[in-house]
């Protein structure tokens, strides 16, 4: 279960005017309170988990301001100041001239189990980047993370603002073992990073708020000397960072490169196109969406890679029971799809326990009239590709076959070879590619694929029809039917059906006159 302690909280009120001390205690609630709120001009406020509260009926005067300024630290260069031996901290809006108009007293706890969530991906030796809005708790878990490694490392803390050490020249009991390096100003953070390195041998690196791009260098530089980097910057998902010009590089940077005529048409992709311009920096990214839930990408450089081509690979999320602190994990779910029976419309399906179980996979959207498909990649394992260029062929819809699984849009294999996991489909699947599993290698089945896929609607035309007729013979046939005649039809459809039958190792034969010429299937030749 996890143990919270306010860390001192009375030392934070014993710095507040004697009236809003006294207001503060009534209130009581200490558990609960996030922050002091104290604007010139304004009334004061204290912020809770669950709401504010206003702490007098008065407004905060000058008076009320300088107390405070006069009982705590001095203010750095990021006007942010503390109390010695404490993790509170105390955040200055100053006005045009340079004088404090308003603070932000934030109270400070070290929380201890919070790191228990992600505690094996921690203690792997892989640099971790934590993400997360203002005040979910990334701090609090970096501190937990630098005290638990402390336990068996050489552990530094470069602790720009004292958010993660406290205030003062002596550290916070809740880094346990690990040693703290201050920052003079926060302009200077990425020195102090190199100098950690430089000078005192640390097995791991700590870092809070890497916002600024000679910091975000500095991350890489102490990553390929081998040390391992324990950090948070600003952001919620994968996708802000990869959007913020800045800070990308900490995933490995995005490079636009421009590809030969005959690599585009091979991939099927623009000429100019996006890629992960160098490994990253962190090999894990954690999103802290609240207090007991996470999702982690466990490989930085393959959600990257995926993200870029368009199909982004789902975290693995992570829940916490703040009563028993048991740790649900969730993985992903692999897109593997089974393909429809005869006459069926394919349905998703995920393989548990050599059964299938799911929903239908969405269809594409329709296009409008007169609107070109863009051709969709397959990438066939042991499916036949004439098979489903034929198929293709009678649906009208646009397909191209790609000889790299990493280059396709959907994998098509058969069950016998799923079964067997071969490593093209196993890598297939953790780049997050969908892979349609067919029971059998015949058009009737990769039609049904098809049509999921590329929201084609079954047909009612004559050849639609017709080629469902010559389907059932066929199938009648490899059952044991010596032969099985099909309807009369135009001599345009007899091809695709004497077509159809080919493929299906059997025979046929035309036989009577128009407009009653019809086609026969045979199990074996005739004379």
């Amino acid at each position: 279960m996890e143990q919270t302690h306010t860390d001192d909280l009375q030392v934070l009120i014993s710095v507040l005017p004697p009236h809003l001390n006294a207001a503060l205690t009534d209130l009581g609630q200490a558990q609960e309170l996030l922050e002091i709120i104290l604007d010139l001009g304004r009334l004061p406020e204290a912020r809770y988990t669950h709401g504010e509260k206003t702490l007098a009926e008065s407004e905060v005067t000058e008076a009320d301001i300088d107390y405070i300024v006069s009982r705590i630290g001095d203010f750095s260069d990021d006007n942010r100041a503390g109390i010695p031996r404490t993790l509170h901290r105390i955040s200055a809006i100053r006005n045009r001239k340079g004088r404090v108009v308003g603070l932000t007293c934030r109270v400070g706890r070290a929380v201890f189990g919070t790191m228990e969530i992600i505690r094996d991906i921690v203690e792997s030796g892989k640099s971790v980047l934590l993400l997360g809005r203002p005040g979910v708790g990334k701090t609090t878990m970096l501190r937990e993370a630098a005290r638990v490694l402390g336990d068996a490392k050489r552990v530094v803390i470069v602790d720009t603002s004292n958010e993660i050490g406290g205030d003062g020249d002596i550290p916070h009991p809740a880094i346990g073992k690990a040693r703290r390096m201050q920052v003079p100003k926060p302009a200077l953070q990425h020195e102090v990073m190199i100098e950690a390195v430089e000078n005192h041998m640390p097995e791991v690196i700590v870092i809070d708020e890497i916002g600024r791009e000679l910091e975000a260098e500095a991350a890489r530089t102490i990553a390929e000397r081998g040390v391992q980097l324990i950090g948070t910057a600003h952001g919620q998902t994968l996708d802000n960072l990869l959007m913020n010009p800045t800070l990308m590089d900490l995933v490995g940077g995005i490079q636009s490169v421009t590809l030969s005529d005959e690599e585009a048409r091979r991939r099927g992709t623009q000429k100019s196109i996006l890629e992960r311009k160098a490994p990253p920096t962190f090999d894990v990214l954690v999103e802290i969406q609240a207090r007991n839930r996470v999702a982690v990408h466990n490989d930085v450089a393959a959600a990257v890679d995926s993200f870029l081509r368009g199909r982004p690979l789902p975290p693995e999320t992570r829940t916490r029971d703040l009563e028993t602190g048991a740790v649900d994990v969730q993985q992903p779910e692999t897109r593997v799809r089974l393909a429809p029976r005869q006459g069926e419309r394919a349905t998703t399906r995920r393989e548990r326990n050599n059964e299938f179980l799911g929903d239908r996979p969405a269809a594409a959207p329709k296009l409008a009239a007169g609107a070109t498909r863009p051709p969709m990649r397959f990438f066939p394992y042991g499916v036949s590709q004439d098979r489903l260029e034929t198929a293709a062929k009678a649906l009208e819809v646009p397909i191209r076959v790609v000889e790299d699984p990493n280059q396709a849009d959907v994998v098509l294999t058969l069950k016998n070879y799923y079964k067997k996991r071969p490593p093209a489909l196993v890598e297939a699947e953790r780049a997050g590619i969908p892979v349609y599993v067919l029971r059998s290698n015949t058009i009737a089945q990769i039609e049904g694929i098809l049509e999921d896929l590329l929201g084609v609607a079954p047909k009612d035309d004559p050849l639609s029809l017709a080629m469902q007729e010559t389907d059932n013979a066929i199938a009648r046939v490899l059952n044991g039917a010596h032969s099985v005649e099909l309807g009369p039809q135009s001599a345009f459809i007899r091809r695709f059906q004497h077509e159809r039958i080919r493929e299906a190792n059997l025979f046929s034969r035309s036989l009577g006159k128009e407009p009653r010429r019809r086609v026969r299937v045979y199990a074996s030749e005739v004379g």
